[in-house]
């Protein structure tokens, strides 16, 4: 670990979520290097590392060249900030770094120190400035009017989805939670949201009117039809893509239609064929990924995502259900077991913890089975489960990372 990683590791936990006057000075004192490309920003409870995903393949598809902020990363923090899908060097990270820690010393004449996401997303902002990036895609960290990443104005607000979660921070229902995400909305500019509850669009669309965004909605303005994605502009029989899992269509359609207003912004052609292509090559880490051929890491920490990971498991006819799960603390471990139990009746369901820290207080494990030493566990699976079983193993994106790093060491 380097000195810019330990600096930026003594800042977890401090100053987060102190509104954005510190953030907003910072990315002055550093020239506004965001006002260098446009911006597709990205916020939503589900969905949001897929969307990009597709829609980054999309884009370089179209010879552009991508900038991509993401988080939280699955095996280096160098993953959270990408030109094309290659992630930042060692050298650039720490040179990147410097000029982020310099900066900070003339901060500090006004404002407390950087929190790690600030820094992350500082570093992100002057480093595709510094590349030269055509476009970049800004992922939200949590929520989004309030989100560290909202000191910029981008071209077009994506919505994926709004579920439950972060109620600490962000408010205890569906709207409060939709105010929020909608906070991504700029005067003028563009917005595509997913598939939303009435509630949630009904936020999104007074925003849309008090802003004058011209807002895109699933199944309204741009859709799924059985094989057909379809828009005003596009008919287009859908390709199996590269990501697992029917809801990834929808995903997949919001990355496309949001692709589609971008090339047509740029008054561009769009060629149909590569965007095929690039749905069917497109691929997203811990996302239903498979190891071998009964190993599935999924990311979901969410009761909403839940219910994602059991369609998909439902989908596979004759298959015997295992689930390692794995959660921070912070996270509604218990409406993720409750929606576990009971979208998968059947499934063998066993808790876990990981090295991020403990799931869930002994106490808490509600009678199920407990294994201290998920890494044993998943060994003995791969070596002498029978064909017909398989394991999903999921509850948080940081134990996927853990296992993850596990299984690709071989």
């Amino acid at each position: 670990m380097n000195k810019i990683e330990q600096w930026m590791n003594s800042r977890i936990g401090l100053n987060f979520r102190s509104g954005l006057d510190r953030m907003e000075q910072a990315v002055s004192l550093l020239g506004r290097p965001d006002k260098a490309y446009p911006i597709l920003h990205v916020t939503g409870t589900n969905g949001k590392g897929s969307t990009i995903a597709f829609l980054r393949q999309l884009l370089m598809a179209h010879g552009k060249k991508v900038g991509t902020f993401t988080s939280p990363h699955m095996i280096s923090i160098h993953d959270r900030i990408c030109i094309g899908d290659r992630p930042i060097s060692d050298e650039d990270f720490t040179r990147i770094g410097q000029e982020v820690q310099q900066m900070e010393q003339t901060l500090l004449q006004t404002q407390d120190q950087l929190s790690y996401f600030e820094i992350i997303c500082l570093m992100a902002l002057l480093y595709f400035k510094e590349q030269a990036v055509d476009v970049v895609l800004l992922e939200v960290g949590i929520g989004g009017l309030l989100d560290t990443t909202n000191v910029v104005t981008g071209e077009i607000a994506v919505i994926t989805s709004v579920g439950l979660d972060h109620q600490e921070t962000l408010g205890g229902t569906i709207a409060e939670i939709a105010q929020q995400k909608a906070g991504i909305f700029k005067k003028g500019k563009k917005a595509v949201v997913g598939p939303l509850s009435d509630d949630a669009i009904a936020v999104c669309q007074e925003k849309a009117k008090q802003l004058d965004v011209d807002l895109h909605a699933f199944q309204k303005d741009f859709g799924l039809e059985q094989d057909r994605f379809w828009n005003e502009r596009v008919d287009l029989v859908w390709p199996s893509l590269g990501l697992k899992g029917d809801y990834q269509r929808e995903n997949a359609a919001v990355a496309l239609e949001t692709f589609l207003l971008y090339m047509e912004g740029l008054d561009q052609e769009v060629d149909m064929d590569q965007v095929k292509h690039a749905l069917q090559e497109t691929r997203w880490p811990g996302r239903l990924e498979l190891f071998g051929d009964q190993v599935y890491l999924d990311g979901a920490h969410n009761p909403h995502a839940m219910l994602r990971l059991i369609e998909f498991a439902n989908s596979l006819a004759g298959k015997r259900v295992k689930i390692l799960f794995g959660a921070l603390k912070r996270k509604d471990y218990s409406g993720m077991l409750q929606t576990l139990q009971a979208g998968l009746p059947e499934a063998e369901l066993i808790l876990t913890t990981f090295h991020y820290g403990e799931v869930v207080a002994q106490g808490d494990r509600q009678d199920l089975p407990y294994v201290a030493d998920y890494k044993a566990y998943i060994k003995e699976f791969m070596d002498q489960s029978s064909p017909d079983e398989v394991l999903f193993v999921t509850g948080s994106l940081y134990f996927i990372a853990e296992v993850r790093a596990f299984l690709l060491e071989g």
